[in-house]
């Protein structure tokens, strides 16, 4: 297999130009990559907790129950899956820049159409349509983060740039919080998703200056934009590390075919990102459906108080992925995956005994720790599993480890509220923490046998 792949004349052409771009130092190109593409996932982070923080004025305002309000969290995963699946693939077929543009103009649209819903079912249909765009943002920012930095300081940048989600989170409560205390609850909420959208232009100008990935120029075959990109991103010219050879540009194998190659020669990979991904979306989304929907109510905490839990918590959640961004490249992928996962499935039953005492201090103290260990786990996660697969179909990976992850976090919504509401609160915690001890075991094969990604080139761990 890995003989077969080193005779392509394409790829063996840019190893060297490749090799250069692992060797570097960090330079100020790398930082605006991670900034860049950071505010567009604090954007992400940004609509998801707008949508907790005023779940509770919404059911309010619409007069929905607790399940039926629990649905805008599933249909927002559903579009999610949508998105990574449909968009990791063109990612893979026309670059990852495109993607770039093209998923903030999706997802600002359509939060404008949100902040004008009617009502509750126009909400959900445009929830729905956003989520789409940001289901595109996984792929192609998960697989562009990794090929554009060096090796070894891949995982430190991909982490970072997945922790701009906390401060996208708080920056939500903080918006909520002032828009909910003084305007009418019936039109603060659309102000807020507006911001939303008004911050998402922004982000698309700056995202122009962004370089298209040399290595998937390199791989499609253009060999001359992949010297062009690699120098700039090298500060000096590096032609004369590559071979005159120009190969032929590569045909691009349809969506169908990448997801056959990624069943029948990369399936552990597959596997391994698949399960994480299951196993921390259900977790994260359920512990952020739980906390409005019955932890608060149950400590009949007031509206308003709701998005200073968000703000608080998520400055916990700011610390974990801080922790995990400075071991990933230290400790390695392996150690640091697993022992954030354990820590989270603990931390849930945690905050499940803090509920029961009914202080809300308690439960705001535990929350933050559960959402240190949460956010600590998915962001070491996705750099753990998106630089396994080869550049040919990372994009295609990532985005059905993503889509498969949100089957288990659109089911986990209401089935969590639902065993709170007809079992205990104490179940629905159980089942949570269940949640997060699924990508314990998912890593104690990959620890054993799998590869440690730590400084190793994304040709090396990809068997190209």
């Amino acid at each position: 297999m890995k003989a077969r792949e080193n005779s392509d004349p394409a790829r063996a052409a840019s190893l060297p130009a490749l090799s250069v771009l692992d060797r570097l130092t960090w330079r100020p190109i790398h930082t605006r990559i991670t900034l860049v593409l950071g505010l567009g996932w604090m954007l992400d982070a940004f609509e998801v907790s707008v949508v907790g923080s005023v779940l509770g004025v919404l059911q309010n305002l619409w007069h929905t129950t607790a399940e039926q309000t629990s649905l805008l969290v599933s249909a927002w995963l559903v579009g999610i899956l949508i998105g990574a699946l449909l968009f990791g693939y063109c990612a893979d077929r026309f670059g990852r820049r495109r993607l770039f543009i093209l998923t903030l103009l999706v997802y600002s649209g359509f939060t404008v159409l949100s902040a004008l819903s009617p009502g509750f079912y126009a909400f959900a249909i445009f929830r729905f349509l956003t989520a789409i765009g940001v289901g595109a943002e996984y792929s192609a920012v998960n697989a562009a983060i990794g090929e554009l930095i060096p090796a070894r300081y891949r995982g430190r940048a991909g982490a970072t740039v997945m922790n701009f989600w906390p401060l996208g989170s708080i920056l939500a409560g903080i918006v909520t919080l002032y828009f909910i205390n003084v305007l009418p609850a019936s039109i603060g909420w659309r102000f807020a998703f507006a911001l939303g959208a008004i911050i998402a232009l922004f982000s698309i100008w700056a995202r122009k200056a962004l370089p298209e990935s040399p290595r998937w120029l390199a791989e499609r075959g253009q060999h001359e934009a992949a010297v062009a990109v690699s120098a700039q991103i090298a500060g000096e010219s590096i032609a004369a590390h590559l071979p005159s050879e120009r190969p032929a540009a590569a045909s691009a194998p349809g969506f169908i075919a990448q997801l056959r190659e990624l069943a029948s020669r990369h399936f552990g990979r597959l596997a391994l990102g698949c399960l994480l991904d299951f196993s921390e979306a259900a977790g994260y989304y359920g512990l952020f459906a739980l906390l409005p929907l019955v932890v608060l109510p149950h400590l009949h905490v007031a509206d308003e108080v709701v998005p200073w839990f968000f703000i608080i918590g998520n400055l916990g959640a700011a610390v974990g992925g801080l922790i995990a961004a400075a071991v990933l490249d230290k400790a390695g992928r392996k150690i640091t995956v697993t022992v954030f996962y354990l820590l989270a499935a603990a931390s849930m039953m945690a905050l499940g005994r803090a509920t029961l005492s009914e202080s809300a201090a308690g439960v705001l103290l535990a929350f933050t720790v559960a959402n240190l260990c949460a956010t600590g786990s998915w962001i070491a996660a996705y750099p753990t599993f998106s630089e396994l697969f080869p550049t040919r179909i990372r994009a295609t990976g990532i985005g059905f480890s993503v889509g498969f992850g949100r089957i288990g976090a659109a089911i986990a919504p209401p089935l969590l509220v639902s065993v709170a509401h007809h079992m205990s609160i104490t179940a629905a915690f159980g089942v949570l923490a269940s949640f997060w001890l699924i990508g314990v075991v998912a890593m104690i094969p990959w620890s054993i046998w799998g590869t440690e990604g730590k400084n190793q080139p994304l040709e090396v761990l990809a068997g190209d």
